[in-house]
């Protein structure tokens, strides 16, 4: 099950690492997120991940689900979205981020990784 506002609020989220600013995108990450890591360690750590991979050249849905747990999370509504990308440096990534429902109804982000 694919919610339109998760997803809009997973790709602009993506938008804002793919540009650089990380400090924006813990500020617009969720509380469960911003609890997990403080914001100076996410900038290095984006930074450290993202900057060798160069611009985003393509991203396309590789698939979503929808759950209301996942491990060391607590329970609620999450979307989990995988994307294949490519970037400049690196021809085949995935992407998974997840989306959560914050307890205001908006859709932030809660998890991403890159492999």
């Amino acid at each position: 099950m694919l919610d339109e506002k998760a997803k809009a609020a997973a790709d602009s989220w993506l938008l804002l690492n793919d540009h650089g600013k990380y400090e924006h995108s813990w500020d617009a990450a969720s509380t469960f997120f911003q609890h997990g890591i403080e914001k100076t360690s996410w900038v290095i750590a984006a930074k450290n991940a993202r900057s060798p991979l160069g611009m985003v050249k393509n991203r396309s849905l590789k698939s979503a689900s929808f759950t209301h747990s996942l491990p060391e999370t607590p329970e609620g509504e999450y979307l989990v979205i995988q994307y294949k990308s490519q970037f400049e440096n690196k021809t085949m990534a995935i992407e998974t981020i997840t989306s959560m429902r914050e307890k205001d109804g908006s859709w932030k982000i809660a998890g991403y990784y890159i492999y």
